[in-house]
């Protein structure tokens, strides 16, 4: 299946590459230095409707359609992936609130994410559980009206800068994913703590945190959805959460052959520029055919979410997110290669595409759970 982009999908890239050009890249390798989160960005991307670009007009998004949203993410993380996963992250969770929420929660969260004032976290992974979701030990408890959650949750994106976050707890421990729910519950709620985590190999722009709750309390009107679907309800997004990491490790792709291609026209050795050899070419022309088909898969991914039945979206997704983050690594590789000496210090941009573009093949799934998804739907 081909894709051509239309005309307004070719005007969303045109405006997140100018904004990735203009505002994110001459900032880029400073916020990575730094561990700086790029407070000062959210604001100017919002303007341009990139904070949580699935949300519909009706609460001040843009309403994008999936495909659209890939294209965000990709020309995000093209520009720098620490800043664009800081951007592109704002709204992680909302689209549980969207599709499950009561109209109180969209009406009072999902317009403050859109505005780029309020961050959301997706609190699901645990320390001893990542794939496993239905290991999770987080624990709600009802007491009258309330709801008393009880646990830790591990690599949370925006733990620290979050204002809500939608929490995956078990509520009835015996019946493993059959008795989870989701909760909706703002960060200032008493017991709610994160710990920043920054010790990281790459998108270090972007915020990260163990979250601990002690004896969280909120109001039973802050379930998200029904009580013990919680686990069904997120399998809507997994697909769709899939594409967007297919997308991330796309845009990583084509920053690193960005740079490669830019270095390799201005090094010079032996008295000629070292793109006129033919390693280097063979190099450039291997990495530009890995983030080509990346990005075909990818799109082709994002409109069967949108088109197709949830049985070929989630092959698809998952063959996208396979397909794009390994490779993603291996361009970013061989532009270091192409660097020689210098891609492996911070003077050039290769080395931080490398670090950033690994964390595509583990979150939202491993490269390995994405495998056994695929085998499960070929056999």
């Amino acid at each position: 299946m081909a894709f051509t982009l239309s005309q307004e999908h070719r005007a969303i890239r045109d405006a997140v590459r100018e904004f990735g050009e203009n505002e994110i890249a001459p900032v880029a390798r400073e916020h990575d230095e730094r561990k700086e989160y790029p407070h000062d960005l959210i604001e100017e991307a919002a303007r341009y409707d990139l904070v949580a670009p699935n949300i519909p007009e009706k609460y001040g998004g843009p309403g994008m359609d999936t495909l659209s949203s890939t294209i965000v993410t990709e020309e995000l993380w093209r520009a720098d992936p620490g800043i664009g996963s800081a951007i592109g992250s704002r709204g992680f969770g909302s689209n549980m609130i969207l599709e499950f929420g009561d109209e109180w929660m969209k009406d009072e969260w999902l317009t403050r994410i859109a505005s780029g004032d309020s961050a959301c976290a997706s609190a699901i992974s645990e320390p001893a559980h990542g794939s496993n979701v239905a290991g999770m030990e987080t624990r709600a408890q009802q007491d009258g009206d309330e709801w008393v959650i009880n646990g830790n949750k591990m690599w949370i994106t925006n733990g620290t800068v979050a204002d809500v976050a939608v929490v995956m707890a078990k509520t009835d421990p015996d019946a493993g994913k059959r008795g989870i729910t989701a909760f909706l519950v703002p960060t200032d709620t008493d017991g709610f703590s994160a710990e920043k985590i920054d010790n990281k190999l790459g998108i270090r722009a972007s915020d990260l945190a163990e979250l601990i709750l002690d004896e969280v309390r909120v109001p039973e009107e802050n379930v998200i959805g029904e009580v013990d679907e919680g686990f069904y309800q997120l399998m809507n997004f997994f697909s769709s959460g899939r594409v967007s990491v297919a997308s991330q490790a796309v845009g990583a792709a084509q920053g690193a052959l960005d740079a490669a291609l830019e270095y390799a026209g201005e090094r010079e050795q032996f008295d000629q520029k070292i793109a006129e050899f033919q390693a280097i070419q063979h190099k450039l022309a291997e990495m530009a055919t890995n983030v080509e088909a990346a990005r075909s898969l990818t799109y082709r991914a994002a409109s069967e979410v949108t088109d197709g039945d949830q049985r070929t979206a989630m092959k698809f997704a998952s063959m996208a997110k396979l397909f794009a983050s390994e490779h993603a690594v291996d361009v970013a590789d061989e532009s270091i290669q192409v660097h020689g000496g210098a891609g492996y210090v911070t003077d050039h941009a290769a080395e931080r595409y490398y670090r950033d573009a690994r964390i595509t093949k583990i979150y939202e799934g491993t490269s390995e759970i994405q495998k056994n998804i695929i085998a499960d739907q070929l056999l």
